[in-house]
């Protein structure tokens, strides 16, 4: 693929704090990573819903849907997910000049290419959330029985089995869905953004 230089960045006539402004809350994305089954998805799309009824703007990548589409040519290799993650790290980011809270569920196995997403971003528009869920219970929850045929080497390169998850080192936020009920999770999620002023929240007392 040949690059081109015969671009230019166009800047807009509104800037991403007049949008942020006009949505009352800050952008953002929140990066859940964790390995398959662990809950990734699962916490994003609850915690959509719930800054839906608050009025706040966000959106879900999930990283099955973006494979119908924008990333359908990409396999599993270590190359394809790094550019897996790199697509969706740019689309996040035009999220968040959007003024938009972005939610990505995606396992990104790897440190380096979460790490480089992060610093694509501003200063506190990345909040990495550790979906630290023990191998064992993912596996139990596996009904598309992937871990099963990967342990049966009828996939190869399966993340946990036998190709490599580089956990978080300092997670913004690590939720271990083993341990508490999926409500607990998504209020975590909430409290972290309210406390750290990205959205205000209205309370049931306040309705």
């Amino acid at each position: 693929m040949t690059k081109s230089d015969n671009i230019t960045w166009h800047h807009s006539q509104v800037s991403k704090a007049e949008r942020q402004q006009l949505n009352r809350h800050k952008s953002v994305v929140l990066w859940f990573t964790g390995l398959s089954g662990s809950g990734k998805s699962t916490i994003a799309n609850a915690v959509e819903k719930a800054l839906f009824d608050q009025q706040i703007g966000s959106y879900v990548l999930d990283g099955d849907n973006m494979r119908f589409g924008l990333n359908k040519n990409l396999g599993f290799s270590a190359e394809d997910r790094e550019e897996n993650i790199r697509r969706i790290g740019e689309v996040a980011k035009l999220f968040v000049d959007a003024g938009v809270i972005t939610l990505t569920a995606f396992i990104s196995p790897y440190r380096a290419d979460r790490d480089k997403v992060r610093a694509n971003l501003d200063t506190d528009e990345f909040i990495e959330v550790f979906v630290d869920t023990p191998l064992e219970v993912c596996e139990q929850r596996d009904v598309k029985q992937l871990y099963a045929k990967a342990r049966r080497g009828e996939i190869k390169g399966f993340t946990g089995i036998d190709d490599p998850y580089e956990a978080p080192v300092t997670p913004e936020i690590t939720i271990d869905t083993s341990k508490q009920p999926l409500a607990d999770s998504v209020q975590q999620v909430l409290t972290y953004l309210a406390d750290h002023d990205y959205v205000s929240l209205v309370t049931a007392n306040e309705n």
